[in-house]
C-alpha cells in the first residue's frame, strides 16, 4: 500500500502484482537472488559450484539490463560474467 494518505487512495505496487510483472523483471530478480546465494557458496562451499550459479544469475538478468538500456550494468554483468568462466574453466 501507498504511503500517501492525502487524497489518494492506496495502491499496490506493480512489482507486488506478480502477474502483472515482465518475464524479465522476473529473471532479474531471480538472477539477483542466484548471484546472492552463489557468493555464498563460493565462500563457504565450492568455488565452482557458486562460479557455475554465478554465471547462470548473471545471465538470466542480462536481458533486463539490455531491454531498459543499462548500457553500464550490462557491461560490468559481462566483464562478471568472463570472470566466473574464467573460474569455472581453470577448475
Amino acid at each position: 500500500m501507498s504511503c500517501d494518505t492525502e487524497g489518494v487512495r492506496g495502491t499496490v505496487p506493480r512489482w507486488v502484482l506478480g502477474g502483472l510483472m515482465n518475464a524479465d523483471v522476473r529473471l532479474r530478480v531471480a538472477g539477483s537472488a542466484l548471484v546472492v546465494v552463489s557468493y555464498f557458496v563460493v565462500l563457504h562451499v565450492s568455488a565452482p559450484v557458486g562460479a557455475l550459479g554465478q554465471i547462470i544469475g548473471d545471465t538470466i538478468s542480462l536481458p533486463f539490463f539490455i531491454r531498459t538500456k543499462a548500457w553500464d550494468c550490462v557491461v560490468m554483468i559481462t566483464f562478471l560474467l568472463f570472470i566466473g568462466l574464467s573460474k569455472v574453466i581453470v577448475l
